[in-house]
């Protein structure tokens, strides 16, 4: 090869190689721009499905159930008829030397009629009393407000209740009367009551309340499960004695001659509840929950227990019970039944004590509509 060739080459190879290298930077720039837009867009990425997959197994956990106990609802909107019958009643005692004199008193139960339509877990509707359109008695209007949520594995109810004035004696013990006062009219007395309960089921992934309570699940076989709960409520009380017959009111127990009682109540519970699938689409349920509460009252206006010794809060402990029963028939995609549901409360001193109760029955009917995405391929 002759030198200028070779020089040649050398120049070209000179003005060359810089240049490869250049471009061999350039493109180890470029890859790392990429990679590290890569890595940011894959961290982004991760981010947001780790996000994603913790909101999903929450929503999984909340609603996990076993699918060869509950079959859940293919439906998301539903149709319903409701008859509902509202009843309470009222305790009064106090112990003297003739023994423990009882006094019991409660408003007529109210029937209602209502139209509910809801979307899978929120009903909305409107119930008006039947007794309201054949009763020309003006009463004071009775005020009800009920909210019920029944999830897998919690449950919720909010309350509020006021009675009327349509009040009824129901009991008279240890009085000597020359007659019966039971069924007279009463309207010295009125009360509401205001509160929370709230449960966690233990077994939600095989045993449904809302198979029996809200039509939203079916209970395929017979299972129960342990519950506890936590409830909390505010109870007012005025009671005027001077309303009563002259024979009661000649031998009340002084200590039952109060004008107002309130108490708050904080209560926990332990119980049990068992659904029972005794034949096909039909169930029928059970649940009790006893309580105990912590009561602090005021008789009037003036706290019940006033005593500077700590120990003295043993003495507002008393026992609730929170009763639910339900029988229903539900194919799916028709549903009839029934339920019952009660609660009671028990405020007692050293002087006198107050039972006071009150629930709901329901008979119900209705049927489900729109099936759900997942739930339209053929059976």
């Amino acid at each position: 090869m002759s030198a200028s060739i070779r020089v040649a080459i050398s120049i070209l190879l000179l003005y060359l190689i810089p240049n490869h290298l250049l471009a061999l930077e350039m493109r180890k720039d470029s890859v790392q721009i990429h990679e590290t837009i890569s890595k940011d867009t894959i961290s982004e990425s991760k981010a947001s499905g780790t996000t994603k997959n913790f909101i999903n197994k929450a929503v999984d956990w909340f609603n996990k159930t076993d699918t060869s106990y509950i079959l859940p609802n293919k439906y998301n909107l539903t149709f319903m008829l409701e008859q509902s019958t509202w009843f309470e009643h009222y305790h009064l005692g106090s112990t003297n030397n003739y023994g423990n004199q009882v006094l019991g008193f409660a408003p007529k139960a109210n029937t209602k009629l209502g139209l509910y339509f809801g979307w899978r877990w929120i009903f909305l509707g409107y119930s008006f009393d039947l007794g309201s359109l054949f009763n020309n008695k003006k009463d004071k209007p009775r005020i009800e407000m009920v909210f019920n949520l029944y999830s897998a594995k919690f449950g919720l109810d909010l309350y509020y209740r006021k009675t009327g004035s349509n009040f009824k004696i129901t009991k008279c013990k240890n009085f000597n009367l020359s007659e019966d006062y039971i069924g007279v009219d009463f309207d010295g007395f009125n009360s509401s009551i205001k509160g929370l309960n709230a449960y966690y089921i233990f077994k939600s992934d095989k045993y449904s309340y809302p198979a029996a309570y809200s039509q939203s699940t079916n209970q395929k076989k017979s299972c129960g499960s342990p519950m506890v709960g936590f409830a909390y409520s505010q109870h007012n009380i005025s009671f005027d004695n001077t309303k009563l017959p002259q024979e009661i009111q000649n031998q009340i127990n002084p200590s039952m001659e109060f004008q107002s009682l309130s108490y708050t109540d904080i209560n926990l519970s332990v119980g049990y509840g068992y659904n029972w699938v005794f034949a096909k689409n039909c169930l029928l349920n059970l649940s009790l929950l006893p309580a105990i509460g912590y009561k602090k009252a005021k008789i009037n206006g003036t706290p019940a227990n006033i005593s500077s010794d700590w120990t003295e809060w043993v003495k507002d402990i008393n026992f609730d019970l929170i009763t639910r029963a339900g029988i229903t028939w539900n194919n799916s995609k028709y549903y009839v039944g029934a339920t019952l549901i009660l609660h009671t409360y028990d405020y007692r001193n050293e002087k006198m004590s107050m039972t006071n109760s009150f629930g709901s029955l329901k008979i119900y009917a209705g049927f489900n509509f729109w099936k759900r995405k997942q739930s339209r391929r053929p059976e």
